[in-house]
């Protein structure tokens, strides 16, 4: 059972068995569904670029299909969060859900502001959540929107991009796959696990 978990959140994994839509429907999760959080939008974009260096997938689909999922993941996110309201903090826990997580994006949001949503794309959990906030707080739409655009594209277009031509750099790259994607997943791992016990540590403040 755990090992399944594993592979589910696994990005070579996910590639593999469910392709580009497979890569697309994460995406737009992990930007605006409450199950999202648990997936690994940052290595997954930037392994899947990498991929599609190699021919793996096509790049010229990847790319606009992984930024419009980004959008309106969020863009769900902020309609869930409008409609719900208040409704979202007193959601009892459940295996996808959990009220401390809406907390720490909250925390985040007032610390940071409508910049939130831009800088959310690239923090665990609180990206997941950041939009839903917004629409709880009744954040102007239009405003929304404009900064859902620019942090979608920084965030899906940059990422892929980044492992596109990180595979078109590297010499022979196709001989290198497993542990350069290996590599790939361990450093973004890292950041992960220090931004948790960062906001870990802040939400017990």
């Amino acid at each position: 059972m755990i090992q399944s978990i594993l592979n589910l959140l696994d990005p070579l994994t996910i590639i593999k068995t469910v392709g580009l839509l497979g890569v697309v429907f994460v995406i737009f999760s992990e930007s605006g569904l409450f199950f999202g959080f648990i997936f690994p939008g940052d290595s997954l974009l930037f392994t899947a670029g990498f991929l599609a260096s190699q021919n793996y997938l096509n790049i010229y689909l990847l790319v606009p299909l992984c930024f419009l999922a980004a959008v309106f993941g969020d863009n769900f996110g902020y309609w869930v969060g409008k409609k719900l309201g208040p409704k979202i903090f007193t959601k009892e826990d459940s295996l996808f859900f959990r009220r401390d997580y809406v907390e720490k994006a909250r925390l985040f949001f007032e610390k940071h502001g409508n910049k939130t949503i831009i800088l959310a794309r690239f923090i665990p959990v609180v990206r997941t959540f950041a939009p839903v906030l917004a629409g709880v707080g009744s954040m102007k739409y239009v405003k929304f929107v404009g900064y859902n655009v620019i942090g979608g594209f920084i965030w899906a277009v940059g990422m892929t991009l980044g492992g596109y031509f990180l595979g078109e750099l590297i010499p022979n790259a196709d001989k290198y796959v497993l542990w350069i994607i290996l590599l790939i997943i361990t450093l973004s791992i890292l950041p992960v696990v220090f931004n948790i016990v960062k906001m870990k540590n802040n939400f017990h403040l």
